[in-house]
């Protein structure tokens, strides 16, 4: 009887700390509109994708099953703030190298000219590992459509420098596909926060 006790409060003690976030942590927030549908709660998740990264591979929601990964929206000849947001992705990509949970996925918005071969190079000159994270192309229609469920902006403007209109936000998306953070990517202060989120997501796990 002693010894069922004991595993009945090593039970309890397991389920408070699983209902519970890691020390300095709080339990972030699924973002979005909820739909109530009788006692459900309905989050946005992120549809089913397709697209093709510098290594010439599809890159699908399954590419990301089981990981957390950080999202963005770029073009290589952006004269304005894509060069920041790429050096902060770079940062957060240095500090979880060592954490095959995270991975990071970068779309490019300007298609017809960020070929493969392009986002090869741009890729080998981060000196980043190719299946940590993927910069992908595809219809354009389903990148900018897609945006929008990232919460990012990305479209066509003749207005904006460089014919484009985008974010430079990074997005946290968990493992469910629900979108979880995210930081403006032009701000380190912003993006110190958001990699303290990102470590808080993966402990929850």
């Amino acid at each position: 009887m002693r010894n069922l006790n004991v595993l009945f409060m090593l039970l309890l003690l397991s389920m408070f700390a699983a209902c519970h976030p890691p020390e300095g942590c709080q339990i972030l927030p699924i973002l979005g509109n909820r739909d109530i549908q009788g006692t459900d709660t309905i989050y946005p998740v992120i549809p089913t994708f397709e697209f093709v990264d510098q290594d010439s591979q599809i890159v699908t929601n399954q590419t990301f099953a089981n990981k957390v990964y950080v999202v963005d929206f770029f073009f290589i000849s952006c004269p304005t703030i894509c060069p920041k947001v790429k050096k902060q992705m770079l940062r957060v990509y240095k500090r979880f190298e060592q954490e095959p949970r995270l991975v990071l996925l970068s779309h490019t918005i300007d298609v017809r000219h960020d070929t493969i071969p392009r986002l090869k190079s741009y890729s080998d000159k981060l000196n980043v590992k190719t299946d940590r994270w993927h910069f992908v192309t595809g219809p354009e229609e389903d990148i900018y459509q897609i945006a929008g469920n990232y919460f990012s902006v990305a479209q066509k403007d003749p207005n904006s420098p460089g014919g484009f209109d985008h974010s430079g936000r990074l997005i946290l998306i968990d493992e469910k596909r629900y979108v979880r953070s995210f930081c403006d990517g032009t701000d380190p202060e912003s993006v110190d926060q958001f990699m303290k989120d990102i470590q808080c997501l993966l402990d929850e796990n």
